[in-house]
Parts: structure tokens; C-alpha cells; sequence
């Protein structure tokens, strides 16, 4: 089984597999490659089928992403070229004429992310799906093509789950600090800082103070993304608060988070913490 690579630790070259239930901690791993492609000055090609083009752009661009020349947001059918449905032979073609266009135009390389998701389509031909990823490979070898195919494990079959991980040479994932049943605790990559979902008590509290100490190791700013945080006692509530409260200036903690979870915070003290922002969905306290 091929160990999982973190986003940020991928190289030029690589071929990775992205398997995802969660919307949200997809975006954000893209987010991640598509920005550090854009670092080192490739082109960058996210081809979408789920999501519509349009949809896709403005989730990235809210991420802070560059939406200049350098990202091309397309949606999966340009792969075939607009035939009457998914060729491998046709994709391959088609990506190594970007390749090529990509060393024209002097970028230092292409970067794609595809959604696989046109495979579990009725008019697709499952055996294409092997094929692509099996013959796509040669195009790695020079080092120049970095891509990550997007599989969502509700539109796929154990069977191609466990074949697309297997002809990958890396897959990617986020950084997970805790998982279980009714809590999950990883990291966020854009903005970058920990997501939370689930329900959150004084038991599990010590996780959280351990990823978020994690956090203020890495990050400027602290992210802490609760906008999927079900439930939180005041034991957590006070580790997120003496979090913020033990930044040195100027540094700031901001965590996004629906209503519920903004009152608990407030009356266990956050008003009190002036590090501490709160984006309340649509909304700013």
C-alpha cells in the first residue's frame, strides 16, 4: 500500500491519488497544490466534472489563490476533446500537447488535478479509466507533469478505489491529529491552521491543544475552521481561547464557525481575548 504524502510535501514529477468524502478538505488540499504550483511558476490546468467551472474558480479564488493566466479551470470533457466521450489515448494526447505548450510559454512545468468523477458516469468506459491511468504515467518520467486525480469515494466502487491507489504512486491526504466516530481533527492547508468537525468535549480537548499547538509552530496566523463543529463544551472552548490569548502581538487566531458554536465561545470569554477574530459564516463579531 503506498504510503500518503502530505499535499504540501509533493514534488515535480509526482502522480498522486486524492480519495475524499469530505467537499471542503478536498478544496482545501487543491487549494494547496494549485497554490504551490504557482509558487514555482507552472502552469496550472484543474479539470472539473462535479463541480461546474465557474463554481470550482471562485472556491479556489476564496482561498486566496492568483486567478491570472497561470489557472485554467476546464471541465473534464475539454480531456477528450470534445469527442462523443472519455478516450484515454485522447487524454494522453491531449495532456502532453499542454506539456509541450506549457515549456513554450517558459513555464517550469504543467500541473493538472483532474476529478475522476466523468469514470462512474453511464456513457463511460470503465476499462478507459484503467487505461488513462495506466498509460498516463510515461508522461511523469522527465519530471515536468505534477497532477493529483480527485476520486470521491461516493461515486466509486471498493474494486477502483483500491486499483486507483494502487497505480499511483503517491497519494495525498490531509494531515488527520484525531479520528474517531463523532470527532476528526486535521490539518488546514488554505488558509493554513486546523479544521474540526464533528462534536467536541473536555475529553478530547488535549488533541485539539496539540494540533493547535502545531499551528502556532507553523503558521503567522492561526485558521481554525469549526464551521462543521457540531457541538463544543466549555473544557474545549477554553483550550481555543488561552490559544489565542498566549499569541504575541501582532499575530491573530480566527476561527470560522456557525452561530451555536460562536455563542459558547462568547460566553466562555472570547470577548476578553483580543487575538481571537470570529467569521460566523456569512458574518464577522
Amino acid at each position: 500500500m503506498v504510503a500518503t504524502t502530505p499535499v504540501d510535501r509533493l514534488s515535480p514529477g509526482d502522480h498522486a491519488c486524492l480519495t475524499f468524502t469530505d467537499p471542503e478538505e478536498r478544496l482545501d488540499i487543491l487549494a494547496a497544490f494549485v497554490a504551490a504550483g504557482q509558487s514555482r511558476g507552472e502552469r496550472v490546468i484543474c479539470f472539473t466534472d462535479a463541480a461546474d467551472v465557474d463554481g470550482l474558480r471562485a472556491e479556489l479564488l476564496e482561498r486566496g489563490l492568483d486567478g491570472g493566466q497561470e489557472l485554467t479551470v476546464a471541465q473534464s470533457d475539454r480531456l477528450w476533446g470534445g469527442g462523443t466521450g472519455p478516450d484515454a489515448a485522447t487524454m494522453v494526447e491531449l495532456l502532453a500537447r499542454e506539456l509541450a505548450q506549457a515549456d513554450r510559454d517558459g513555464r517550469t512545468g504543467l500541473r493538472i488535478t483532474a476529478d475522476m468523477c466523468w469514470a462512474a458516469r453511464p456513457q463511460a468506459n470503465a476499462e478507459q479509466l484503467l487505461v488513462f491511468e495506466s498509460e498516463v504515467g510515461r508522461l511523469f518520467a522527465a519530471g515536468r507533469l505534477t497532477a493529483i486525480c480527485e476520486y470521491n469515494r461516493d461515486s466509486f466502487d471498493p474494486v477502483t478505489l483500491a486499483y486507483a491507489a494502487r497505480v499511483h504512486p503517491r497519494t495525498v491526504a490531509a494531515t488527520v491529529y484525531h479520528e474517531d466516530p463523532v470527532l476528526r481533527i486535521c490539518r488546514q492547508h488554505v488558509p493554513p491552521g486546523v479544521r474540526v468537525a464533528g462534536e467536541l468535549d473536555y475529553a478530547r480537548a488535549d488533541v485539539l491543544s496539540d494540533a493547535l499547538a502545531e499551528a502556532v509552530r507553523l503558521d503567522h496566523d492561526v485558521h481554525l475552521n469549526l464551521n462543521h463543529l457540531r457541538f463544543i463544551d466549555a473544557g474545549a472552548a477554553a483550550v481555543i481561547l488561552r490559544t489565542a490569548a498566549n499569541l504575541p502581538e501582532p499575530r491573530r487566531m480566527i476561527v470560522v464557525c456557525a452561530e451555536p458554536i460562536e455563542r459558547t465561545l462568547t460566553v466562555a470569554g472570547a470577548a476578553d481575548v483580543p487575538a481571537l477574530r470570529m467569521l460566523v459564516r456569512d458574518g464577522e463579531r
